[in-house]
């Protein structure tokens, strides 16, 4: 499974515009995105605008050739270019990709295969660190 983050920018003046087009996507916008292969989808707001997107898919290459194609992904792309900042394009194709740098269930897993007993974190040093400057 691939984890994919990503960016956007809104305009600021239409985040109600946003939320309101959000709240009620069509029904068959949500269904290609489910046929693309994109599970635990999520999009998260700022209040300058800045949209940060989440979903998980076996092949994110896959996923994005299946909306490139869809022609209710187009129409969708079209209904919604107006409330982005900076698009040319669609903007699910113009989305900034993060760099995943941290997941805990995968290091967690690191863990428990390479030191299966280390279960605990090592006791902190109590000591005050200026005691030697009194």
């Amino acid at each position: 499974m691939t984890r994919v983050c990503f960016q956007l920018r809104i305009d600021p003046d239409r985040l109600d515009e946003y939320r309101h087009r959000h709240a009620a996507v069509w029904p068959e916008m949500l269904r290609e995105l489910e046929a693309s292969g994109r599970r635990n989808y999520s999009l998260f707001l700022r209040p300058d605008g800045l949209l940060i997107g989440y979903y998980e898919t076996d092949s994110a290459t896959a996923s994005d050739a299946h909306l490139a194609q869809s022609r209710v992904a187009a129409i969708w792309e079209e209904y919604m270019a107006d409330l982005f900042v900076g698009r040319s394009g669609r903007a699910d194709q113009a989305a900034i990709t993060l760099e995943e740098v941290f997941h805990l269930e995968d290091q967690l897993a690191e863990l428990d295969q390479h030191h299966p007993h280390a279960g605990t974190t090592p006791p902190l040093d109590d000591s005050d660190p200026n005691e030697g400057e009194r």
